[in-house]
């Protein structure tokens, strides 16, 4: 098991808000030096659209650092899925996080489970593990009975319970639900705040161990030390009214509290 940030860890960063996104390499340079041992290089559009000289670039400069790539997309079309496992093939990556839904299709159990049968034998032959997220337009119920009627250890559950709160269910039932088929860990704290007047509430993210995410109950249920999985940090960082200094300046300290927060936890 290994810590590790995401993409999402520096969502404002790479931003076209960013005056100069940060690059992958960059971004690896900067999880190195927090000391983290995984990239995923996650919703990032952008990698599809690298040739094999940028990608071998991407994958040496990780190499050197001696960092592990994961690569996180969305869709689990047949076709878009050998896209990514091209990639997972040039960058040395194992693990591939997606989601069931896109924009333009929403597979329903039945159809979701015929698409993934015909794709993750060759994930398996490659020694690549595909893992779909836990997030609120797919209920747990529906994604673990995909899970389970594919019935192959190389597909598995990214777990992240603070999606599923959208969809009104308990962070700690799908943490349960969850925990036998997790092979990949997203960690982010979020919280509910009021509005002004008291009118509503703002669901958020917020620094590691100030929220809602009962990380302890997470990580005793799925035993991610003992079965090799890594956790990977993300945020939910609201986009600060003085500008993207002040949110990027936020976006670093989260990401510096929380890899120091679970190196402590260790």
């Amino acid at each position: 098991m290994a810590y590790g940030l995401s993409t999402y860890a520096y969502f404002w960063r790479i931003s076209s808000r960013a005056p100069k996104p940060l690059t992958v390499e960059r971004m690896l340079v900067n999880t190195r030096e927090l000391g983290g041992e995984v990239f995923q290089i996650c919703d990032y559009p952008l990698i599809e659209t690298f040739d094999d000289a940028r990608l071998a670039d991407i994958r040496g400069t990780a190499e050197d650092l001696g960092i592990t790539l994961e690569l996180g997309t969305r869709g689990i079309g047949r076709d878009h899925l050998a896209r990514y496992l091209r990639l997972a093939d040039t960058l040395d990556v194992t693990l591939v996080r997606s989601m069931m839904n896109t924009a333009g299709h929403r597979p329903g159990t039945d159809e979701a489970t015929a698409l993934l049968r015909a794709s993750v034998p060759a994930y398996a032959d490659q020694g690549v593990t595909l893992g779909l997220e836990t997030y609120e337009q797919v209920s747990t119920d529906d994604l673990l009975t995909v899970v389970r009627a594919v019935d192959d250890p190389h597909l598995g559950v990214v777990l992240d319970p603070g999606n599923c709160v959208a969809r009104l269910e308990r962070p700690r039932d799908v943490v349960e639900a969850t925990a036998p088929h997790v092979v990949n860990i997203h960690v982010k704290d979020f919280a509910f705040t009021r509005r002004d007047g008291w009118v509503g509430f703002t669901y958020a993210g917020c620094p590691l161990g100030e929220g809602q995410l009962d990380y302890a109950h997470m990580t005793a249920t799925v035993q991610p030390d003992q079965r090799g999985i890594n956790q990977i940090v993300e945020h939910w960082l609201p986009w600060q009214d003085d500008g993207f200094e002040t949110t990027a300046g936020i976006e670093d300290q989260w990401t510096r509290h929380c890899i120091s927060t679970l190196r402590r936890s260790e």
